[in-house]
Formats: C-alpha cells, structure tokens, sequence
C-alpha cells in the first residue's frame, strides 16, 4: 500500500466560541505495510494504524512513554482528551495492539506520568494498569517506581512536589524472557562483607547457651566452622544464622525448608551470596537535549537497563510513542532492532536525526 492521508479535527476556543480546524497531518513516511520494511524505521503516523499492519506474536519488547494527559500541548494524537477517561480509554486501545502484536515470551513496558485535576491526583497510571489487567489476557509482573533526582523545582504550599512515576512490567504468559544478571547492578541492596571469626564468634556463643541437645548442639558447631571457612574463602559473603529459641520463627510461621530445619535440627543457616538484591527503584535524573521540541524525554540509561533485562541480541523493540527516539537508540545501542512510531512529524525528524548520530559517532549534548 501507498502512502495514506490522515485529518484530523481540532477544537479551538477564541472569544468563547469554538471553531473545528482541520488539519492536514504530513501523509505517512514511507509505510509499506511489509513487517520487514518497518523494521529499523521511525514511522510518521497514528498507532494505532501502523500497528494493525504489524504481525501477531512478532515485536520481542515494547516500551514506550505515551504524552501526558493535559500536561503540555503535543499538537495532535494522544493527551488531549477531554477527560482523564478518554485518556486512560485511548492508551488501552493502544495496549491492546501491543498485546497482540506482542511474543509470547515478550514483555510491555508502560511509563506513565499522572496529572492533577482541581487540586486532586487522577492516579492515572494505575487506572490504566487495573483496566488492562482486566481487559486483557497480560500479567503485571513489576511496577518499577522511577525516582527523578531533579524533579520540578517548584514547592507547592500543601501539597509535595511530585518526584516518581511508574514503569508497568506486562506480559503475555509465565516464560517471558527475563535475563537479571544483566540488569542494573548499582541500584541493589548488597550486604557487607563480614568476618567469618567474628560474626562465629557471637553464634558459638548463642549455641553454647542455647537449650538445644548435645546431639544438635554438636551438629550445630559442626555446621558453622563449615560456613564460617565458605566465607573466609569468599564462596558465599557473609550469612545468618538461626538458633531455636533464641532467634524468631521464619515471618508468618509458614512451612517451608527454614521452619523444618529449626524443629528438626534446632537451627538453621542463611547463606548470603555476593549478588546484590536488584530493586523495583530506578533512581535517575530526568533528561533533556539541547535542540530537541520533545518536552518530556525519559533517561536512556533506564530504557536501556530495561531492554538488557527484558530482551535478547537482535531482538525488535516497539515504541509506539517514539517522541524523541530514545528508545529506538537505546535499542540501537544495544544491538536490537527498532520499530518507532509517531504523530508528531517534528520528533520523527528528531528521532531519525539522533540515530544518525549514532552512526556518524556524534553525541547529542545532553543536559540534567
């Protein structure tokens, strides 16, 4: 198929009175509704649209960030309604492209900022995440709260400045591909390494005046000069150790292998690894780049923390709302494929711009 038109009718208030002005949108650049001419590309045009072109079960990740409800003036397409239910009722059509397009071993990912209406937060985000969960056949897996180091610098009088928003982590079945190791390493909770000697010391202790028997008492002994040369040797960095009734029964009192070990043996041993515990926080400063007409562009740094954790080499990543591009440079960065999408003409142009960049080693000057 050619190129198609697209018009669109917007309301615009002068003198209290209301006008209908049509506009014609730019028709779309270069849409061959072939899945393989799409791939690679930053597509001028409605969404929705495009993504009924684009096979069932074919896109591995999508991430995306749609414009925020009434919060600045995008131009055209999404974040204009009228009410927040329109809005939230627009991004589920959207979602349920997504969703069908979408592998199953895939993953969509939904950033979302709120809005406040007569001096009363929408809780857009999670009107949005319930509606879906409802709707459609998906799992949400994690809703990983953003925390912007340079939030708006403006104080409200009663009420705190806003500072996070959610990333929503669907998917379509239980065998999405998940790859943790790869993910962020700075944002986990990692113990201090300990001293074997001294940490023993105190549990050589508690066993001694513990009213464990002699047999588990020795067996308890036992156990710990062997977990105490595991961390001298740093196979494992540091553990715990649990004595009954000294120490509390696991939380909930609920059967499982620690619970069984404390009424068999008397005690039980906590090995801790060096692995830090990987959080569902994200903490980053919000971006902008110098030149852009993108009001609102979330950090590479966490699109791409997401798509090593939720993607494979040469996977095709989906953004619907490409705005400036940056998930299609991440996704370029990281040696997978890229499929962008928007209404807006101007940040097409940007995000095309911004690959190239890529290609000719510029980097664009970024502030925070």
């Amino acid at each position: 198929m050619g190129s198609v038109p697209y018009l669109l009718k917007k309301k615009k208030t002068t003198n209290n009175k209301k006008f209908l002005i049509a506009e014609t949108i730019t028709p779309y650049l270069s849409i061959n509704h072939s899945y393989e001419n799409q791939i690679d590309k930053i597509i001028h045009g409605d969404n929705l649209t495009i993504l009924k072109s684009i096979p069932k079960s074919s896109i591995n990740l999508i991430i995306t960030s749609p414009p925020y409800f009434k919060q600045r003036d995008y131009g055209v397409g999404i974040g204009n309604e009228k009410t927040t239910e329109e809005y939230v009722e627009n991004l589920l059509n959207v979602f349920s492209e997504c969703e069908r397009v979408l592998t199953n071993d895939g993953s969509i990912v939904f950033n979302l900022g709120d809005k406040y209406l007569e001096s009363s937060l929408q809780l857009i985000p999670f009107r949005f995440a319930i509606e879906a969960l409802k709707r459609f056949p998906v799992k949400l897996v994690n809703s990983i709260t953003w925390v912007k180091l340079n939030p708006t610098p403006r104080q409200y009088q009663k009420r705190l400045v806003s500072s996070t928003e959610p990333f929503f982590h669907f998917v379509k079945s239980e065998d999405y591909y998940y790859n943790l190791a790869a993910y962020i390493s700075n944002n986990g909770t990692k113990t201090k390494r300990t001293n074997g000697n001294n940490i023993g010391k105190r549990y050589f202790d508690l066993i001694e005046s513990s009213n464990l028997t002699l047999e588990q008492k020795k067996l308890a002994l036992c156990e710990l000069q062997e977990v105490i040369e595991e961390v001298r040797t740093k196979r494992i960095e540091s553990f715990r150790m649990k004595i009954k009734g000294i120490h509390s029964e696991p939380f909930g009192g609920q059967d499982g292998g620690r619970k069984y070990q404390l009424m068999k043996k008397g005690f039980t041993i906590i090995k801790i690894k060096g692995e830090p515990i990987k959080r569902d926080v994200i903490e980053c400063a919000v971006e902008t780049i110098k030149g852009s007409k993108h009001p609102a562009i979330y950090p590479l740094y966490i699109i791409k923390e997401i798509i090593k954790l939720l993607s494979r080499p040469n996977d095709v990543v989906l953004d619907p709302f490409i705005g400036s591009g940056t998930t299609a440079v991440a996704a370029k960065e990281l040696g997978r494929r890229y499929i962008g999408i928007d209404i807006n003409e101007e940040y097409c142009k940007y995000a095309r711009a911004r690959i190239r960049n890529i290609n000719e080693n510029k980097p664009l000057e970024l502030f925070i």
